[in-house]
């Protein structure tokens, strides 16, 4: 196993499928590249845990390194509104909340402009998602987090409402010393 890890991270410094600073998921642990050393590879986890993964899981697993050939990433932001809801305007909505975004990439011929897909019809709402590619994906938990929130504003503003799961409860038969007390907690 030593001999493995050592292969491995000579394999690893001179391929250089990751680098220093690269943010790459590995089995279970998601991250940034904080230091690559002969036996073992260390990553900082975004709760700021150092985790140290020996080099020849990064060699013979899967990794997703983010960061590979540039600094561009993709989020994903779903929306789900109620049914009845104006989707053309809520198409809109989605698409203005990514075009005011300093970050989000509107015109480029490397990557798509932003783009709204119409899901499904989910339990309790109609299902969106809003994909757009933004320039640095070290902010993608930010960029994510002013979208939701310039989603909500506009929604309020449009009165588009967004759902809350909803279950109706259908009884067979009820005890008759229930069924009285039911019925007027019902009816309020």
């Amino acid at each position: 196993e030593i001999v493995a890890n050592f292969i491995s991270g000579i394999i690893l410094l001179f391929e250089r499928p990751i680098r220093t600073g690269d943010w790459i998921v590995v089995g279970n642990t998601e991250g940034y590249v904080r230091k690559i050393s002969i036996r073992s590879t260390q990553i900082e986890t975004f709760d700021r845990a150092d985790v140290i993964v020996p080099n020849s899981e990064l060699i013979s697993n899967q990794v997703t390194n983010w960061m590979l050939r540039d600094p561009w990433g993709r989020v994903i932001v779903p929306v789900g509104v109620a049914y009845g809801s104006d989707v053309e305007k809520v198409r809109e909505v989605l698409l203005q909340a990514a075009r005011s975004h300093p970050l989000v990439i509107t015109e480029d011929i490397r990557v798509g402009p932003p783009r709204v897909l119409f899901r499904g019809f989910g339990d309790s709402s109609l299902n969106f998602e809003l994909r757009v590619w933004i320039a640095d994906f070290d902010h993608h938990l930010q960029v994510l987090t002013e979208i939701n929130q310039g989603i909500e504003q506009r929604f309020r503003d449009l009165g588009i409402e967004i759902p809350f799961p909803q279950r109706d409860l259908h009884l067979r038969s009820v005890d008759a010393s229930v069924s009285g007390v039911v019925a007027a907690n019902v009816s309020e």
